[in-house]
């Protein structure tokens, strides 16, 4: 039996009962593409449903607040994918009449779609016979195929879109058969599969030449970077502090934070650090003297790793424009500074 007709068959029988799977609408394709491209299926159903229950169609998402939605993601990480679903949204009901584009073409124009999540919705919704290639179908035609380029390049990411292009012709189900090579990939040709209980063993490159542990082959691996943020938590008697928005285009863009000092080494002593009495005193702050309570952690993004601290001072007036305690609530904050706030100041 055919290679293509074999991932059917499986699929049919093994794929996972999963929300987005109910029907064909390119809305909620479209939503779970986005959120499963940085999170694995076990994380992301739940985050599917509470979003789909906030902004059920794409009229609701298109006239929310982008603070709503920023807050609907948060604990997902990599905001600008929410802030992309926004503008895509507004894009189709303002300027396409509110009708999801049907083809690759028109769909790869649109912000935030690249060809992975194009093919995807292009396939699935409306029967076009584009090939998805993301982590697991890669992982599984390398292997398949006895690839041993390494996947990071260009010529060998088109390689495999070529055989993808080859195999998904041979079928009749385009759509179905996208999600049997990446729900094959993400449950039998793992990162540390069982391959002698594959369907597909007896065909595959890498299994007949005992290399299934060296395929696929990444060649560049990105340098971590290490960066230090200090947290000027203010409080004042009034129980107020004073937060500020992320305006450049780095992670956690458009979402809250305490005023921060980033340096390049680790801070024992904040009040040494020149930006932080130039801040302080540009504010007209004035600090009680000893109160400084300071809080570390480290948080581990996928290539940074983020050494924070958050330095708590109480204040002796009251600070302007302040934000009362209780009410940060209502703000977006990344994770750890979510976390702090539960954990370490109520």
């Amino acid at each position: 039996m055919p290679i293509e007709n074999q991932l059917l068959k499986w699929y049919l029988i093994n794929k996972r009962d999963l929300p987005w799977r109910k029907n064909k609408d390119p809305y909620s394709v479209w939503i779970s593409e986005i959120i499963l491209q940085q999170t694995r299926v076990s994380q992301g159903v739940q985050y599917y449903e509470n979003f789909m229950e906030r902004f059920p169609n794409i009229e609701k998402l298109s006239t929310s607040k982008e603070s709503h939605v920023l807050k609907a993601w948060q604990g997902l990480g990599y905001y600008n994918r929410a802030i992309n679903l926004h503008k895509t949204s507004k894009e189709i009901i303002n300027n396409l009449d509110g009708e999801f584009p049907s083809t690759y073409t028109d769909l790869i124009k649109l912000k935030g779609i690249g060809d992975y999540t194009a093919s995807a919705i292009s396939s699935i919704c409306f029967d076009e016979f584009n090939p998805v290639v993301d982590g697991n179908v890669m992982r599984f035609l390398t292997r398949y195929n006895g690839i041993k380029e390494p996947i990071d390049s260009k010529k060998t990411q088109n390689k495999v879109k070529e055989i993808g292009k080859r195999l998904i012709d041979k079928t009749n189900c385009p759509g179905d058969f996208n999600q049997a090579m990446m729900e094959f990939g993400a449950l039998i040709c793992t990162p540390f599969p069982d391959c002698d209980s594959c369907i597909l063993s007896s065909k595959c490159t890498a299994y007949k030449k005992n290399i299934v542990e060296k395929l696929p082959f990444k060649l560049k691996k990105k340098k971590v970077k290490e960066r230090f943020f200090n947290y000027i938590v203010l409080v004042d008697p009034k129980n107020k502090t004073l937060i500020e928005k992320r305006i450049k285009k780095d992670i956690w863009f458009k979402l809250n934070q305490f005023p921060l000092v980033e340096t390049n080494f680790k801070v024992d002593n904040i009040r040494k650090v020149h930006s932080f009495n130039k801040f302080i005193d540009s504010q007209k702050i004035l600090i009680k003297t000893n109160t400084l309570t300071k809080y570390n952690i480290k948080h581990v993004l996928s290539h940074q790793v983020l050494n924070i601290s958050f330095n708590v001072f109480k204040t002796k007036k009251d600070i302007p424009l302040g934000i009362d305690l209780s009410r940060l609530s209502n703000y977006n904050f990344p994770v750890p500074i979510n976390n702090f706030i539960n954990e370490k100041l109520f």
